[in-house]
Protein backbone atom coordinates (compact mmCIF):
# COMPACT_ATOMS: atom_id res chain seq x y z
CA UNK A 1 0.00 0.00 0.00
CA UNK A 2 2.91 1.94 0.80
CA UNK A 3 4.58 1.89 -2.57
CA UNK A 4 1.11 2.27 -4.47
CA UNK A 5 0.34 5.43 -2.30
CA UNK A 6 4.02 6.70 -3.72
CA UNK A 7 3.37 5.14 -7.07
CA UNK A 8 0.16 7.08 -7.29
CA UNK A 9 2.14 10.66 -5.75
CA UNK A 10 4.94 10.35 -8.63
CA UNK A 11 2.23 9.90 -11.29
CA UNK A 12 -0.01 12.71 -10.23
CA UNK A 13 3.23 14.99 -10.21
CA UNK A 14 4.37 14.16 -13.56
CA UNK A 15 1.28 14.61 -15.26
CA UNK A 16 0.70 17.81 -13.74
CA UNK A 17 4.04 18.90 -15.24
CA UNK A 18 3.40 17.65 -18.49
CA UNK A 19 0.47 19.54 -18.15
CA UNK A 20 2.40 22.65 -17.03
CA UNK A 21 4.30 21.91 -20.10
CA UNK A 22 1.72 21.76 -22.70
CA UNK A 23 0.70 25.38 -21.54
CA UNK A 24 3.93 26.70 -21.62
CA UNK A 25 4.28 25.05 -25.00
CA UNK A 26 1.18 26.87 -26.36
CA UNK A 27 2.02 30.11 -25.41
CA UNK A 28 5.26 30.14 -25.91
CA UNK A 29 5.27 28.47 -29.33
CA UNK A 30 1.95 30.04 -30.77
CA UNK A 31 0.44 32.82 -28.97
CA UNK A 32 3.28 35.13 -27.76
CA UNK A 33 5.11 34.86 -31.30
CA UNK A 34 1.64 35.73 -33.08
CA UNK A 35 1.02 38.49 -30.18
CA UNK A 36 -2.20 37.27 -29.17
CA UNK A 37 -3.43 37.92 -25.66
CA UNK A 38 -5.04 35.43 -23.73
CA UNK A 39 -6.35 35.70 -20.39
CA UNK A 40 -5.00 35.08 -16.46
CA UNK A 41 -1.32 35.75 -15.21
CA UNK A 42 -0.17 34.49 -18.27
CA UNK A 43 -2.14 37.14 -20.69
CA UNK A 44 -1.21 40.35 -18.10
CA UNK A 45 2.43 38.74 -18.27
CA UNK A 46 1.95 38.51 -22.15
CA UNK A 47 1.28 42.31 -21.86
CA UNK A 48 4.23 42.92 -20.48
CA UNK A 49 6.61 41.25 -22.61
CA UNK A 50 4.95 42.80 -25.54
CA UNK A 51 5.18 46.30 -23.93
CA UNK A 52 8.37 46.24 -22.36
CA UNK A 53 10.25 43.11 -23.43
CA UNK A 54 10.29 41.48 -19.21
CA UNK A 55 10.32 38.00 -19.90
CA UNK A 56 7.16 36.26 -19.68
CA UNK A 57 8.18 33.39 -17.18
CA UNK A 58 9.73 36.52 -15.07
CA UNK A 59 6.83 38.29 -14.70
CA UNK A 60 4.58 35.73 -14.15
CA UNK A 61 6.55 33.99 -11.92
CA UNK A 62 6.31 37.38 -9.57
CA UNK A 63 2.91 37.99 -10.40
CA UNK A 64 2.22 34.93 -9.26
CA UNK A 65 3.81 34.68 -5.88
CA UNK A 66 2.64 37.57 -5.28
CA UNK A 67 -1.12 35.91 -5.29
CA UNK A 68 0.10 32.86 -3.59
CA UNK A 69 1.34 34.58 -0.29
CA UNK A 70 -2.04 37.19 -0.62
CA UNK A 71 -3.95 33.39 -1.18
CA UNK A 72 -2.22 31.76 2.10
CA UNK A 73 -2.95 34.84 4.30
CA UNK A 74 -6.39 35.26 3.46
CA UNK A 75 -7.05 31.66 2.48
CA UNK A 76 -5.74 29.83 4.80
CA UNK A 77 -2.18 28.12 5.18
CA UNK A 78 -3.25 24.68 3.58
CA UNK A 79 -4.36 26.86 0.44
CA UNK A 80 -2.33 24.13 -2.17
CA UNK A 81 1.10 22.86 -2.37
CA UNK A 82 0.91 21.74 -6.06
CA UNK A 83 -0.28 24.78 -7.24
CA UNK A 84 2.90 26.19 -5.56
CA UNK A 85 4.87 24.17 -7.52
CA UNK A 86 2.95 24.36 -10.58
CA UNK A 87 3.22 28.13 -10.27
CA UNK A 88 7.44 27.89 -9.53
CA UNK A 89 7.31 24.93 -12.92
CA UNK A 90 5.54 26.49 -15.07
CA UNK A 91 7.95 30.03 -14.71
CA UNK A 92 10.68 27.91 -15.56
CA UNK A 93 9.01 26.41 -18.67
CA UNK A 94 7.63 29.64 -19.90
CA UNK A 95 11.27 31.24 -19.39
CA UNK A 96 13.04 27.63 -20.46
CA UNK A 97 11.03 27.41 -23.91
CA UNK A 98 10.35 31.35 -24.75
CA UNK A 99 14.12 31.94 -25.04
CA UNK A 100 14.30 28.69 -27.20
CA UNK A 101 11.36 29.57 -29.59
CA UNK A 102 12.45 32.78 -31.28
CA UNK A 103 10.06 32.70 -34.69
CA UNK A 104 6.19 31.34 -34.92
CA UNK A 105 6.01 28.05 -35.62
CA UNK A 106 3.15 29.16 -37.69
CA UNK A 107 3.00 32.05 -40.07
CA UNK A 108 -1.29 32.22 -40.09
CA UNK A 109 -2.41 34.12 -36.74
CA UNK A 110 -5.80 32.35 -36.88
CA UNK A 111 -4.04 28.85 -36.62
CA UNK A 112 -1.63 30.14 -33.80
CA UNK A 113 -4.83 31.25 -31.88
CA UNK A 114 -6.47 27.60 -32.39
CA UNK A 115 -3.64 25.66 -31.47
CA UNK A 116 -2.27 27.89 -28.93
CA UNK A 117 -5.69 27.71 -27.50
CA UNK A 118 -6.09 24.14 -27.67
CA UNK A 119 -2.71 23.51 -26.16
CA UNK A 120 -2.95 25.88 -23.69
CA UNK A 121 -6.86 24.77 -22.10
CA UNK A 122 -5.37 21.08 -22.86
CA UNK A 123 -2.34 21.93 -20.39
CA UNK A 124 -5.12 23.64 -17.90
CA UNK A 125 -7.57 20.29 -17.99
CA UNK A 126 -4.40 18.16 -17.02
CA UNK A 127 -3.40 20.61 -14.56
CA UNK A 128 -7.02 20.55 -12.97
CA UNK A 129 -7.13 16.70 -12.92
CA UNK A 130 -4.44 16.89 -10.36
CA UNK A 131 -5.76 18.25 -8.03
CA UNK A 132 -3.93 21.83 -8.15
CA UNK A 133 -4.62 25.43 -10.50
CA UNK A 134 -2.33 27.22 -12.13
CA UNK A 135 -2.42 30.41 -9.40
CA UNK A 136 -3.22 33.62 -10.74
CA UNK A 137 -6.62 35.14 -11.66
CA UNK A 138 -8.38 32.22 -10.08
CA UNK A 139 -7.04 33.23 -6.35
CA UNK A 140 -8.56 36.62 -7.14
CA UNK A 141 -11.56 35.28 -7.86
CA UNK A 142 -11.69 32.79 -4.64
CA UNK A 143 -10.28 35.58 -2.68
CA UNK A 144 -13.68 37.64 -3.99
CA UNK A 145 -16.28 35.03 -3.63
CA UNK A 146 -15.00 34.66 0.30
CA UNK A 147 -16.40 37.78 1.23
CA UNK A 148 -18.99 38.64 -2.03
CA UNK A 149 -21.66 36.02 -3.38
CA UNK A 150 -20.32 36.56 -6.83
CA UNK A 151 -19.61 33.14 -9.29
CA UNK A 152 -16.04 32.75 -9.10
CA UNK A 153 -16.27 31.51 -13.04
CA UNK A 154 -17.91 35.14 -13.74
CA UNK A 155 -15.23 36.78 -11.71
CA UNK A 156 -12.22 35.03 -14.04
CA UNK A 157 -14.22 36.07 -17.33
CA UNK A 158 -14.74 39.50 -16.42
CA UNK A 159 -10.79 39.79 -15.36
CA UNK A 160 -10.24 37.65 -18.78
CA UNK A 161 -11.92 40.12 -21.03
CA UNK A 162 -10.65 43.31 -19.49
CA UNK A 163 -6.94 41.52 -19.93
CA UNK A 164 -7.65 40.83 -23.36
CA UNK A 165 -9.24 44.18 -24.58
CA UNK A 166 -6.39 45.62 -22.99
CA UNK A 167 -4.12 44.29 -25.37
CA UNK A 168 -5.35 47.24 -27.65
CA UNK A 169 -3.84 49.93 -26.13
CA UNK A 170 -0.73 48.51 -26.93
CA UNK A 171 -1.18 46.71 -30.56
CA UNK A 172 -4.07 49.29 -31.54
CA UNK A 173 -5.18 46.18 -33.43
CA UNK A 174 -9.26 45.46 -32.96
CA UNK A 175 -8.46 42.26 -35.36
CA UNK A 176 -5.91 41.31 -32.38
CA UNK A 177 -8.10 41.74 -29.52
CA UNK A 178 -10.52 39.30 -31.52
CA UNK A 179 -7.94 36.61 -31.72
CA UNK A 180 -7.76 36.80 -27.75
CA UNK A 181 -11.18 36.27 -27.56
CA UNK A 182 -11.18 33.69 -29.93
CA UNK A 183 -8.26 32.03 -28.49
CA UNK A 184 -10.36 32.67 -24.72
CA UNK A 185 -13.29 30.38 -25.85
CA UNK A 186 -10.50 27.69 -27.76
CA UNK A 187 -8.86 27.70 -23.76
CA UNK A 188 -12.04 27.02 -22.20
CA UNK A 189 -13.56 24.57 -24.86
CA UNK A 190 -10.82 22.35 -24.30
CA UNK A 191 -10.42 22.36 -20.83
CA UNK A 192 -14.26 21.28 -20.36
CA UNK A 193 -13.62 18.58 -22.96
CA UNK A 194 -10.49 17.48 -20.97
CA UNK A 195 -12.01 17.67 -17.28
CA UNK A 196 -15.29 15.66 -18.79
CA UNK A 197 -12.63 13.15 -20.40
CA UNK A 198 -11.30 11.92 -17.34
CA UNK A 199 -14.66 12.32 -15.28
CA UNK A 200 -16.43 10.47 -18.07
CA UNK A 201 -18.56 7.40 -16.01
CA UNK A 202 -19.50 4.33 -17.44
CA UNK A 203 -21.80 1.56 -16.24
CA UNK A 204 -21.26 -2.08 -16.58
CA UNK A 205 -23.19 -5.21 -16.70
CA UNK A 206 -21.69 -8.23 -16.70
CA UNK A 207 -23.73 -11.60 -16.86
CA UNK A 208 -21.12 -14.56 -16.23
CA UNK A 209 -21.68 -17.72 -14.44
CA UNK A 210 -18.68 -16.86 -12.99
CA UNK A 211 -19.64 -13.57 -11.36
CA UNK A 212 -18.85 -14.31 -7.60
CA UNK A 213 -15.20 -14.38 -9.01
CA UNK A 214 -15.48 -11.25 -11.54
CA UNK A 215 -17.15 -9.32 -8.35
CA UNK A 216 -14.33 -10.22 -6.03
CA UNK A 217 -11.71 -9.25 -8.27
CA UNK A 218 -13.59 -6.12 -9.58
CA UNK A 219 -13.28 -5.58 -5.44
CA UNK A 220 -9.98 -6.20 -4.84
CA UNK A 221 -7.84 -5.06 -7.97
CA UNK A 222 -9.99 -2.25 -8.78
CA UNK A 223 -11.68 -0.73 -5.33
CA UNK A 224 -15.45 -0.08 -6.87
CA UNK A 225 -18.49 -0.82 -5.12
CA UNK A 226 -20.52 -3.71 -6.83
CA UNK A 227 -24.16 -4.32 -7.14
CA UNK A 228 -25.37 -8.16 -7.68
CA UNK A 229 -28.85 -8.11 -9.28
CA UNK A 230 -31.39 -11.40 -9.33
CA UNK A 231 -31.55 -12.40 -12.84
CA UNK A 232 -33.44 -15.39 -14.57
CA UNK A 233 -32.83 -16.12 -18.30
CA UNK A 234 -35.46 -16.46 -20.46
CA UNK A 235 -34.32 -19.10 -22.43
CA UNK A 236 -32.76 -21.44 -20.11
CA UNK A 237 -34.64 -20.15 -17.03
CA UNK A 238 -31.75 -20.77 -14.59
CA UNK A 239 -31.34 -18.13 -12.08
CA UNK A 240 -28.51 -15.99 -11.46
CA UNK A 241 -27.00 -13.04 -10.68
CA UNK A 242 -26.10 -9.40 -13.03
CA UNK A 243 -22.68 -7.65 -11.56
CA UNK A 244 -23.62 -4.14 -12.03
CA UNK A 245 -20.71 -1.52 -11.40
CA UNK A 246 -19.78 1.79 -11.67
CA UNK A 247 -16.28 3.00 -13.19
CA UNK A 248 -14.21 5.81 -14.55
CA UNK A 249 -13.13 6.10 -17.99
CA UNK A 250 -9.48 4.98 -17.53
CA UNK A 251 -10.81 1.77 -15.70
CA UNK A 252 -12.62 0.31 -18.27
CA UNK A 253 -9.41 -1.52 -19.61
CA UNK A 254 -8.60 -2.82 -16.39
CA UNK A 255 -12.23 -4.14 -15.71
CA UNK A 256 -12.52 -5.84 -19.38
CA UNK A 257 -9.14 -8.03 -18.58
CA UNK A 258 -10.80 -9.10 -15.35
CA UNK A 259 -13.90 -10.65 -17.19
CA UNK A 260 -11.58 -11.81 -20.11
CA UNK A 261 -9.27 -13.76 -17.47
CA UNK A 262 -11.94 -14.49 -15.51
CA UNK A 263 -14.71 -15.75 -17.97
CA UNK A 264 -13.84 -15.03 -21.93
CA UNK A 265 -17.66 -16.23 -22.95
CA UNK A 266 -19.49 -13.68 -20.65
CA UNK A 267 -21.15 -11.16 -21.86
CA UNK A 268 -20.90 -7.78 -20.98
CA UNK A 269 -23.06 -4.68 -21.43
CA UNK A 270 -21.14 -0.87 -21.43
CA UNK A 271 -22.98 2.37 -21.13
CA UNK A 272 -21.73 5.83 -21.09
CA UNK A 273 -23.62 7.47 -18.10
CA UNK A 274 -24.56 11.35 -18.14
CA UNK A 275 -23.18 11.73 -14.58
CA UNK A 276 -22.59 9.65 -10.97
CA UNK A 277 -22.94 10.70 -7.47
CA UNK A 278 -21.98 9.67 -4.70
CA UNK A 279 -19.01 8.37 -2.63
CA UNK A 280 -15.88 7.48 -5.45
CA UNK A 281 -17.60 10.07 -7.93
CA UNK A 282 -19.06 13.43 -7.71
CA UNK A 283 -20.46 15.36 -4.84
CA UNK A 284 -24.18 15.77 -4.74
CA UNK A 285 -24.82 19.52 -5.08
CA UNK A 286 -28.26 21.41 -4.14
Amino acid sequence: MRLKKIWLQVRSYFLLTLGLFIIALGWTAFLIPAEITGGGITGISSLIFYASGLPVGLSYLVLSSILVILAIKVLGPGFGLKTIYAVGVLSVFLGILQALIREPVVSDIFTSAIIGGILAGAGVGIVFTQGSTTGGIDIIAMIINKYRNISPGRIILYIDLVIISSSFFIFQSIEKMVYGYVTMAVISYSIDMVLSGSKQTFQMFIFSPRYLEIAERIDKEVQRGITLIEAEGWYTRKKSKIVMVMIRRHETRRVMNIIKETDPDAFVSQNNVMGAYGKGFETIRP
